[in-house]
């Protein structure tokens, strides 16, 4: 172990790990809400105005990873799977796990759309890429 870290962990106060959960559960989650929130309403929504995006319901979200549904019809949506850039670089170019793979294919059996996972930086879309690929699924969707 780094000297550095040994001396710093060694030196940890009951305090310190209040504060760190404290800073984790309220201030970063709050931030993550927000930036969510401006991806969707400040971006996708600017880029898709024919979609109605909605937050999607606690049993997506917290079990199937799904933050936002982009409604192409009343039946028919996408996915929006939101993370910050630094989840790419954190886990050397991000990818979804297995149970994220499971309920992605869900999601797509039960809306008939696919999960995008779009990368924020700053509550900007990071990923670019990702809103041609959104058009070419709205576009299979009104063709289905």
């Amino acid at each position: 172990m780094i000297p550095e870290w040994q001396d710093a962990f060694n030196n940890l106060t009951k305090e310190d790990c209040e504060n760190y959960i404290y800073n984790l559960t309220i201030n970063r989650t709050f931030d993550g809400y927000i930036r969510e929130k401006s991806v969707v309403n400040d971006g996708l929504a600017h880029h898709f105005k024919e979609i109605t995006f909605e937050e999607s319901p606690s049993e997506l979200d917290h079990a199937g990873d799904i933050d936002y549904l982009g409604y192409v019809t009343e039946e028919k949506a996408f996915g929006i799977q939101i993370k910050p850039v630094t989840a790419k670089s954190n886990f050397g170019n991000y990818s979804v796990s297995e149970r994220m793979k499971a309920s992605f294919e869900k999601f797509e059996h039960d809306f008939g759309g696919k999960v995008f996972i779009v990368y924020s930086l700053h509550g900007e879309i990071a990923n670019i890429e990702v809103i041609e690929q959104i058009k070419n699924e709205i576009k299979k969707l009104n063709d289905q």
